[in-house]
């Protein structure tokens, strides 16, 4: 299986890398793993919702 970092993930999703740590240490994205302090994300991963925004909200409750 392909991984991407934090940063690629970042870089095509559009938010920051942090944001990405937040959903792995959350739980949100399927499939991540983390390799001593790295996390590795499947390249096939989808972006998790974003429940802050109006439009992630309708989503989230669909």
């Amino acid at each position: 299986m392909d991984y991407m970092t934090l940063k690629e993930a970042g870089e095509k999703w559009g938010v920051s890398p942090r944001w990405i740590n937040y959903y792995c240490a959350a739980g949100r994205i399927p499939g991540a793993v983390k390799m001593a302090t790295v996390w590795l994300i499947p390249k096939d991963a989808k972006k998790p919702i974003d429940g802050r925004t109006k439009q992630g909200r309708a989503l989230k409750h669909e």
